[in-house]
């Protein structure tokens, strides 16, 4: 894959990591898939993207969480 599928741009959706050539932010795509949505319906609801786009938001977000910081979940149990 020479060219990276996502990209941040400033001008481009306040610099959200984006797949390259839409407006559709990665954000966006985890949202809909977490809400159930299939990968084909999030297809359907946007023309320009492909599965490999959506494989590739989804490889962005795992490599995201990689780093070394921490994510509170919610209110420890008492």
């Amino acid at each position: 894959m020479g060219e990276s599928l996502i990209i941040s741009d400033p001008k481009v959706m306040m610099g959200k990591p984006v797949i390259a050539g839409t407006r559709v932010t990665v954000e966006l795509i985890l949202e809909k898939l977490g809400s159930g949505e299939s990968i084909e319906q999030v297809l359907e609801s946007h023309p320009r993207l492909t599965r490999e786009a959506i494989l590739a938001a989804l490889r962005f977000a795992a490599q995201a969480l990689r780093g070394e910081a921490v994510y509170p979940v919610g209110a420890p149990s008492a």
